[in-house]
């Protein structure tokens, strides 16, 4: 999925791998400040992944979203990642398409606020940019599902709306079964 030229060097990977518990801790938190506060709250305190299956959806993914950024970018293992958190932000209406997605942007300004200093002393400004590329990737790849789920949502909707005028008329008699 992702040109060679967006393969990393062992400097930023490593700075990457060393800081990647702070990461997805602060890229957790964004992601879940995407919602309204008193369910933010909840998804944070909930740990059960039965009561709070969009919390679970969401912590669950990042970190492999995270991995297959340092790695080669797999389309399969993105996708299977992916998929669980933009289907749950497809089918809430408090978001528009870019909001659904966006959370994977956000990661690009966490890694310039823990990386600033060692990225600016290291000189990796090429490498992190080469990093920004695959988050980049990632999320078409997030939008791309979304778009998916949407076009299955508009799909249910119009065949039950077609189920419910077939029915009305075939009640009204306006039917002919011999047909």
């Amino acid at each position: 999925m992702c040109p060679k030229e967006y393969q990393l060097n062992v400097q930023i990977e490593n700075l990457l791998t060393e800081k990647k518990a702070v990461i997805l801790k602060k890229w957790f938190e964004l992601v879940i400040e995407t919602y309204p506060s008193d369910t933010a709250i909840f998804i944070k305190r909930e740990k059960d992944p039965f009561a709070n299956p969009v919390g679970n959806a969401i912590y669950r993914a990042l970190e492999p979203l995270f991995d297959e950024l340092l790695n080669k970018m797999d389309h399969e293992i993105i996708t299977s990642f992916l998929d669980p958190v933009i289907r749950i932000r497809a089918v809430q209406t408090m978001f528009t398409p870019s909001q659904a997605t966006s959370f994977i942007l956000f990661l690009k300004y966490i890694v310039r606020e823990i990386l600033n200093k060692e990225i600016s002393k290291n000189n990796i400004y090429d490498q992190l940019l080469k990093f920004e590329s695959k988050i980049d990737e990632l999320c078409l790849a997030a939008f791309d599902i979304y778009v998916k789920c949407r076009e299955k949502i508009y799909d249910i909707k119009a065949n039950e709306e077609r189920n419910k005028i077939y029915s009305a008329f075939a009640r009204a008699g306006l039917i002919d079964e011999s047909l």
